[in-house]
């Protein structure tokens, strides 16, 4: 009886202490608890009611936990050891969300765009239904322009007297390469904080044009918007005796300048020459200044050059604006318009040195024309073929007006729609055009849309022409190329700059084009879903630049900003 006295005692005694209590209260409130811990009856029965299936997975808790949910005693070493693993955890976690939660920030707030994968366009999900006339994803895009100087940026103009010198360029080709190679000359004179004389604009072998700059340009505009930026003169000083020489002379011309030059070549290279002679002409001009190797800012000057300080005479805007007008109210009621710009002249089609179909007495006057106008290319003629078929496959051909009418048709666009066509005098003339005006009767060009007398004031310059259809191409609703070149890249860029990428501007795939319209299995329900595919991705949205980006018919990274 002692002994048994003695034992329930010291049990009566564990029980009473404090931890004890503790650790039983926590037990029996616990849900996790097992039913070893509540205790059995006399004859070893669990005294606690069944617990559910998943009740045991509950217990299976790492150690850390465990201790975190008041499972295991926080004193114990085990425990100890799991609650460092534990914050140790939860410190790089909470590191770890900390260092990326701007980027995630930004992420989700800025201006997204589509990205490209192939021929498939990836977007965010938009309500902006599809439509021939507007872009479906410009719902993606939130980009405003922005290459106008800031309100506090401090102008670094030098003086006449402290000027590193005078440059001077002849502006070549046709109106569009002009208009770049002026964006480039006074890039090339804020580079190397020289002085620009306004550009001289240099007859062409296929225009074959004599306008000067005031006869296509406002020059006050010109050089006031610019006069913060670059210092420009009219004309070659006075005290410089020699003008003659600077056509003529090599001692003052820069010549050898490769193509898509950095900012730093002409600093090394340009710049110790016009120190030394004070007056330089650069020839030639076409392509002399990269893109990615010169600073941002100066691109930004490019494009500010290119968007609002080059303006067209006040007579060709408001001819221009007419013709837009009239395009619009064709059918008695307003009414969208496409424009397009049709690459195919004489001078393009024999420059291309592709192949195309037409009567045996037209190929070998193409060929004597190829043989008299590029006689090194031409050679004796025998590789042209084979370079031909390649050129076609690559996509490097100017679509016929045939081609570019099935196009359209697989894209949707019915007979009605009103079709506003720049382009110069198409080669083959009327057969050439017959398959394009078939499909799409309502054709229009300035000359049918003005009369001779309104016209007649535009036609002493070819350039004022190229300017009319420029405008007119701008404001459309839809602009269509069918080849590169100046033109179709500086309108992309300025409908991208200007916020008319809400509206589609169909660059063809060329290339696709060649395989398909050369495939006789093809039925016209696949071809039409190739081409909607297809141009799904191009359809003239701001995208991100890329290594060698053309500046001109992609403004977005150094010329427009993501709206807040």
């Amino acid at each position: 009886m002692a002994e048994l006295r003695h034992s329930t005692v010291a049990a009566t005694r564990a029980s009473n202490s404090p931890a004890k209590r503790d650790s039983d209260a926590s037990v029996a409130s616990s849900p996790f608890a097992s039913t070893s811990a509540r205790g059995r009856d006399d004859d070893g029965k669990d005294r606690s009611s069944p617990l559910p299936p998943h009740h045991h997975k509950r217990l299976s808790l790492p150690s850390p936990l465990r201790s975190l949910l008041a499972l295991e005693d926080p004193r114990s070493p085990s425990a100890s050891s799991s609650y460092r693993i534990l914050l140790a955890f939860l410190a790089f976690v909470l590191f770890a969300a900390l260092f990326s939660a701007p980027s995630i920030w930004s992420h989700l707030n800025a201006p997204y765009l589509c990205q490209k994968d192939g021929i498939t366009l990836h977007c965010p999900e938009t309500k902006e239904p599809s439509s021939l006339w507007e872009n479906p994803r410009a719902a993606t895009t939130s980009w405003k322009p922005c290459a106008e100087r800031r309100s506090n940026e401090p102008s670094d103009v030098p003086s006449g007297n402290e000027t590193s010198g005078y440059i001077f360029i002849h502006a070549e080709g046709g109106l569009n390469q002009q208009r770049i190679a002026i964006c480039n000359a006074v890039a090339i004179a804020k580079i190397m904080k020289a002085t620009l004389i306004l550009p001289v604009l240099k007859q062409d072998q296929i225009w074959k044009d004599q306008t000067k700059f005031e006869d296509i340009f406002d020059v006050d505009h010109f050089i006031n918007y610019l006069k913060d930026d670059v210092r420009i003169v009219r004309d070659i000083p006075d005290w410089f005796t020699e003008k003659d020489e600077l056509f003529t002379s090599i001692k003052r011309t820069v010549k050898n300048i490769p193509k898509y030059a950095s900012a730093q070549f002409y600093i090394d290279n340009v710049l110790p020459r016009i120190k030394e002679k004070k007056i330089m002409s650069i020839k030639p001009f076409v392509d002399r200044l990269g893109y990615d190797n010169v600073p941002m800012e100066i691109n930004r000057l490019r494009c500010r050059v290119n968007y609002h300080a080059l303006k067209f005479l006040p007579d060709i805007g408001e001819m221009a604006e007419k013709l837009a007008a009239r395009m619009r109210n064709r059918t008695g009621s307003v009414n969208p318009y496409m424009a397009l710009h049709l690459r195919f002249e004489k001078g393009m089609v024999g420059l291309s040195f592709c192949d195309f179909a037409g009567t045996r007495e037209e190929k070998e006057m193409m060929a004597a024309y190829r043989q008299k106008e590029w006689p090194r290319r031409y050679k004796n003629g025998s590789h042209l073929w084979p370079l031909a078929l390649k050129k076609r496959k690559e996509g490097r051909c100017p679509l016929e007006p045939g081609e570019i009418a099935v196009i359209l048709r697989a894209l949707g666009y019915t007979r009605a729609t009103q079709i506003y066509v720049a382009s110069g005098q198409v080669y083959g003339g009327k057969n050439r055009m017959a398959p394009l005006r078939n499909m799409f009767p309502n054709l229009v060009t300035k000359e049918e849309l003005a009369s001779a007398a309104e016209m007649a004031p535009f036609r002493k310059h070819v350039t004022s022409l190229a300017a009319l259809d420029f405008l007119v191409c701008l404001k459309s609703d839809v602009f269509v190329m069918t080849h590169g070149g100046n033109f179709a890249k500086l309108i992309m860029g300025a409908r991208r700059y200007s916020g008319r990428h809400r509206l589609k501007s169909i660059k063809p795939d060329k290339g696709l084009m060649s395989k398909s319209l050369g495939d006789p299995h093809m039925g016209w329900a696949s071809f039409a879903d190739d081409v909607v595919i297809t141009h799904h991705t191009r359809a003239g949205l701001p995208e991100p630049t890329f290594p060698n980006y053309d500046l001109w018919e992609n403004p977005l990274t150094p010329c427009m900003c993501p709206t807040s």
